[in-house]
């Protein structure tokens, strides 16, 4: 069974409308023709050239993928060089790429969402809000408050292992009630997460300087869990490709085995 890709992308559209991107992004469709047939789709939250060559082992005429391929401006993709040799390898084998980035982190069920159902925040709503239940991470109450020790050691067990450490800023003893989560890159939103009075903020990428005021204003201080930015991304294939086989049941949807996490060694 197959459907054209452009029926695929009316369904996408639905799920992350591409008008919830932020500015500087660049989801959507990248290459491929709307009218071509899809009957396998491999769901990842990079493209790279192993992802690509699972794609094509596994029979799919389409990547899904978080990350946009394409997201900084290219007047050149000569196949010597990594972009040129990605979307020349796609366009030989009639792979088509589309992605579903800022505009996917926003929704229900979308990044945020399913992290901080994963961590277990209870009556959880946006940390920014862009409308009705739609926004920039999420924040809501543990069912029962823990030590942040122990909830740097829960947030670490669900997550898929990666040589990215999970680390912790602040006292590890604090008890730890409200939680602000952010997928992806995340440190933009520590300001907010302590106007919401949140006790922990959970992201990842955060930098030195932020990070150590954040943990060091004694009068409330918002303890930080920074975590790998691919593995917290990742939570979201599985449950994503189990809501598009329901909506597209003719096309047989993938999660790729390939870790994209950039670190192979820590010491």
């Amino acid at each position: 069974m197959t459907a054209p890709l452009s029926e695929l992308t009316e369904v996408f559209e639905s799920l992350w409308p591409i008008s919830g991107a932020e500015d500087w992004d660049r989801p959507g469709l990248a290459c491929g023709n709307p009218s071509q047939t899809v009957s396998k789709a491999l769901l990842t939250v990079d493209v790279t050239a192993e992802v690509l060559a699972e794609a094509k082992s596994l029979g799919c005429e389409l990547v899904i993928s978080h990350h946009p391929l394409l997201l900084k401006p290219v007047n050149y993709l000569p196949e010597d060089q990594l972009k040129g040799e990605l979307v020349s390898f796609a366009v030989r084998n009639s792979i088509a790429l589309y992605s579903a980035h800022t505009n996917a982190d926003i929704v229900i069920d979308g990044v945020s969402d399913i992290l901080a159902r994963a961590i277990g925040l209870k009556d959880s709503k946006p940390l920014v809000a862009t409308g009705s239940g739609v926004g920039h991470g999420r924040i809501g109450n543990l069912e029962a408050a823990l030590s942040l020790s122990e909830l740097a050691k829960k947030v670490s067990a669900l997550l898929p292992k990666t040589l990215a450490p999970v680390r912790v800023a602040g006292d590890l003893e604090a008890k730890i009630q409200k939680v602000a989560v952010v997928g992806g890159a995340g440190d933009s939103f520590i300001e907010e997460s302590r106007n919401q009075a949140a006790d922990a903020l959970i992201t990842s990428d955060l930098r030195h300087h932020v990070s150590l005021d954040a943990v060091s204003d004694k009068a409330k201080p918002l303890y930080l869990i920074d975590i790998s930015h691919f593995a917290a991304e990742s939570l979201w294939l599985k449950p994503t490709a189990a809501i598009l086989k329901a909506r597209l049941p003719a096309v047989e949807f993938f999660v790729s085995e390939v870790s994209t996490d950039p670190w192979t060694m820590t010491i």
